[in-house]
């Protein structure tokens, strides 16, 4: 099996209705059906050295690191993508729209696979949908709008899947203490919503590795 055939059979899978929510936080619960926003992120592996036939550990996935200077998730990294427009056509428009905005990549060289089970992002009041796709011809990409974007990169998947680059991030806010999935990957921690997704997605794909849950450190805020 190959990376690419394993996102594939996971895309068909959650077509089906075969795959849970995307996150396993409790914090999902709490987003309001009467206001919420509808959101897309684009969610892109790929390989350069072996296309197609690459190995999970051969393949990176792209991130955007958010401007310092931002009032929503400062400084936080995340898949490209935002708020879902009223011309975009579809969740999966909306997410490459968003993704060719912040990074420049050209879309004709994104295969779309299909679309993740939503996941509340309640902090920001938005109901994401997660794209899954794979990079066919990857092209450049770069921090389009610096006030936007501090950086846009590919993250290895040797390091986000490495045990010993895991851990718990923590965010304590008055009596409640919140947890998620923390990755360290090109000297930025990957935590919170995004965090949770790329652990859940890598469980469903069974990249996952053992590591130790009970590891926790502060979140970078």
């Amino acid at each position: 099996m190959t990376a690419f055939s394993d996102l594939q059979e996971l895309a068909a899978r959650s077509a089906a209705g075969r795959v849970a929510a995307m996150r396993d936080e409790i914090r999902d619960l709490s987003i309001d059906p009467l206001t919420v926003r509808q959101a897309a992120v684009l969610v892109l592996f790929g390989s350069n050295a072996h296309g197609k036939d690459a190995a999970p550990e051969d393949c990176d996935v792209l991130l955007v690191e958010r401007a310092a200077t931002l009032e929503d998730h400062p400084g936080q990294i995340g898949f490209p993508g935002g708020g879902v427009e009223a011309l975009d056509a579809s969740y999966q428009a909306a997410a490459l729209r968003e993704a060719v905005e912040e990074t420049g990549l050209d879309p004709a060289g994104v295969q779309i696979l299909g679309e993740l089970p939503k996941t509340g992002l309640p902090v920001s009041n938005f109901m994401v949908t997660p794209i899954l796709a794979w990079w066919e011809s990857p092209s450049p990409v770069f921090a389009v709008d610096l006030a936007e974007s501090a950086r846009v990169f590919r993250a290895p998947l040797k390091d986000l899947l490495n045990p010993e680059l895991r851990w718990m991030s923590t965010v304590t806010r008055g009596s409640n203490t919140f947890r998620s999935p923390a990755f360290l990957v090109q000297e930025a921690v990957v935590w919170g919503f995004t965090g949770g997704i790329l652990n859940k997605l890598f469980d469903e794909l069974g990249w996952s590795r053992s590591w130790d849950r009970s590891r926790e450190l502060p979140a970078p805020l």
